[in-house]
């Protein structure tokens, strides 16, 4: 007897592939607020205001979504972002690192 085959929510629709890599620099486009889902916070708490600069620790996917889902340090927590939320760190607005050309 086989397992079941997981069904996508979508069937025929492929799961789009991340536009960002983990340990990559990104900003916050907007505050980011605590929808709920983060357990150490207050619902509505802010978790990392607009322009805050986080690095991308883990990448999901939402099925419902049919996009990635990272997970994002930021300075005071985790929190799980779409990519509608985040943008590159632009090139120059960070000091760069030793070993890097």
């Amino acid at each position: 007897m086989h397992p079941p085959a997981v069904t996508p929510v979508l069937p025929g629709l492929e799961p789009r592939a991340p536009a960002y890599a983990w340990g990559q620099r990104v900003m916050a486009l907007d505050d980011l607020i605590n929808d709920g889902s983060h357990p150490e916070r207050a619902p509505d708490a802010l978790l990392a205001e607009r322009g805050s600069l986080g690095e991308i620790v883990n990448i999901g996917y939402a099925s419902d979504l049919n996009e990635p889902v990272y997970l994002v340090q930021f300075v005071d927590c985790v929190v799980g972002c779409l990519e509608m939320e985040l943008a590159p760190v632009p090139p120059g607005l960070l000091p760069e690192t030793a070993g890097t050309a």
